[in-house]
C-alpha cells in the first residue's frame, strides 16, 4: 500500500508515463525538482531489514528496487523511482546516530578515514513491468578532527538523523579533507546523473525539445 501526498508539480499528458518518487524524503524530493520534471512522491512500504550475509551494496540495490515497485501499485502507467544509501566505514553499515553522544562517536571513528556511501537507484516501468536499477558510491574523505571540532559541529548542526552524523550541504563540508565520486548528489540521497541516463533509456528527457517542464 502507498500514501500519496500533495506533491503534485504538474498534470502529464495520458500518453505518457506518470512520473513518480517512491521516497517521503525532503532531500531527495528536492534534487528531484532541481531536473523541472512534473512528478509526485508516494511513501513505499517496504521491509529494510538487512538479509543475512547481505553486503551494503546488494542491500541498497535491493532497496531501492522493491521501493520502486512498492510504489508502483496500482499504477499502469509510471515510472517509479526508488532510492536507498547505507554509508560504510571499515566495512561496518554506519546508522543513524539519534544522539549528540553517538554522533560525536561517529566522527570520532570517522577521523582521519574514509566513509563509502552506496546508493541503489531504480527506475520501474509499471507498463513493462521491468526495472533499471544500479549502485553509484561516493566516498568522502574526512580531516583529522579534534574532539573540540566534532563537538562543536554536533551542537551546531545536530545531524542527528544523517548516517555518518553530518550534513554535507551545510556545515559538514568543514569536516572534510576530500570528496570522492561523479556526482555530489549522490551524497544527499540521488544521484541525478545515473537517474538522468535512465530516464533517457526510457525516452523521457530533462532538455532538448521532447523535455516536458514541471512548472
Amino acid at each position: 500500500m502507498t500514501h500519496q501526498d500533495d506533491s503534485t508539480q504538474a498534470a502529464v499528458s495520458p500518453s505518457e508515463p506518470q512520473l513518480i518518487l517512491a521516497s517521503t524524503s525532503s532531500y531527495r524530493k528536492a534534487l528531484l525538482a532541481k531536473l523541472d520534471l512534473a512528478f509526485e512522491c508516494v511513501a513505499p512500504e517496504v521491509d529494510e531489514t538487512p538479509l543475512p550475509e547481505e553486503t551494503a551494496f546488494d542491500l541498497v540495490k535491493r532497496l531501492a528496487a522493491a521501493k520502486a515497485q512498492a510504489g508502483a501499485k496500482r499504477l499502469s502507467n509510471a515510472l517509479v523511482i526508488g532510492s536507498d544509501q547505507v554509508a560504510v566505514i571499515d566495512g561496518q553499515i554506519v546508522g543513524k546516530p539519534l544522539t549528540e553522544e553517538k554522533a560525536c562517536k561517529q566522527l570520532q571513528a570517522a577521523s582521519g578515514k574514509s566513509i563509502t556511501f552506496y546508493t541503489g537507484l531504480a527506475l520501474f516501468d509499471s507498463r513493462s513491468g521491468q526495472t533499471q536499477v544500479e549502485v553509484e558510491p561516493f566516498t568522502v574523505h574526512f580531516r583529522n578532527l579534534s574532539q573540540d571540532e566534532i563537538a562543536d559541529y554536533v551542537r551546531r548542526e545536530q545531524p542527528l538523523w544523517c548516517a555518518g552524523s553530518f550534513k554535507c550541504e551545510g556545515l559538514g563540508i568543514a569536516l572534510f579533507r576530500a570528496l570522492e565520486g561523479r556526482d555530489p548528489n549522490t551524497l544527499i540521497g540521488l544521484p541525478l546523473i545515473l537517474l538522468i541516463e535512465m530516464l533517457s533509456r526510457q525516452g523521457i528527457k530533462v532538455l532538448g525539445d521532447a523535455a516536458a517542464p514541471g512548472s
